[in-house]
């Protein structure tokens, strides 16, 4: 007995804490920036262009210092828009042509183009409210400008690029400016915007 009383028994750790594992934390996060996004999103396509930051946090129903622990400022915020946004229509830019020929796929750009620009025509209109005080929504709108530019380099003989006063026609008639003035300005449906854009690049290319 007195061998055994000397004998001290070991006894268990104290269970630690339970401490939510470090992806919880970050997906919880993520989620918490997603939600954030998708506030933007919504108000502006409810017609906010110019959403501040209290309302962003309202509409995601989460702080403000919540809204500015993911994103520092506002522009932060728009540039996380556009970049979700440009993930959205990239499958459909890299979409293969049908045809073989250029009309027909000028044809097809032409219903891509009706199809992106209805996509993100809330956002884009959002944004030039914005650019002139941005330099990243400035250097976004001249690369959607360059895009345009290049999808039309990509399907039109090289006389018709060669023309600067055709080709310039054609570019403004596929613009997204033309597209938001016949779906803003002039309150055409984008069935009826898109007939138009048809018809005015057709009779520009009449005879070619």
């Amino acid at each position: 007995m007195g061998a055994m009383s000397r004998t001290k028994l070991a006894r268990p750790a104290p269970p630690k804490p339970e401490q939510e594992p470090v992806d919880g934390r970050f997906l919880r996060g993520e989620r918490s920036r997603q939600q954030i996004v998708d506030a933007l999103f919504k108000l502006i396509r409810g017609g906010e262009m110019s959403p501040s930051a209290v309302q962003v946090a309202e509409a995601a129903n989460v702080s403000l210092r919540t809204v500015f622990r993911h994103f520092e400022e506002m522009d932060g915020l728009r540039m996380e828009m556009t970049q979700q946004m440009e993930a959205e229509i990239r499958p459909i830019l890299q979409e293969p042509f049908e045809s073989d020929e250029w009309r027909g796929r000028l044809s097809e750009l032409i219903a891509r183009r009706a199809r992106i620009y209805e996509h993100v025509m809330p956002v884009k209109v959002a944004a030039s409210l914005r650019r002139f005080e941005s330099a990243y929504l400035m250097a976004d709108y001249e690369k959607f400008l360059a895009l345009e530019r290049a999808g039309l380099n990509a399907v039109l003989p090289k006389a018709i690029v060669a023309d600067p006063v055709l080709f310039s026609a054609i570019e403004m008639a596929t613009s997204f400016q033309a597209w938001r003035r016949m779906r803003q300005d002039q309150g055409l449906d984008p069935a009826a915007a898109e007939r138009v854009l048809r018809f005015t690049v057709d009779s520009l290319l009449a005879g070619r």
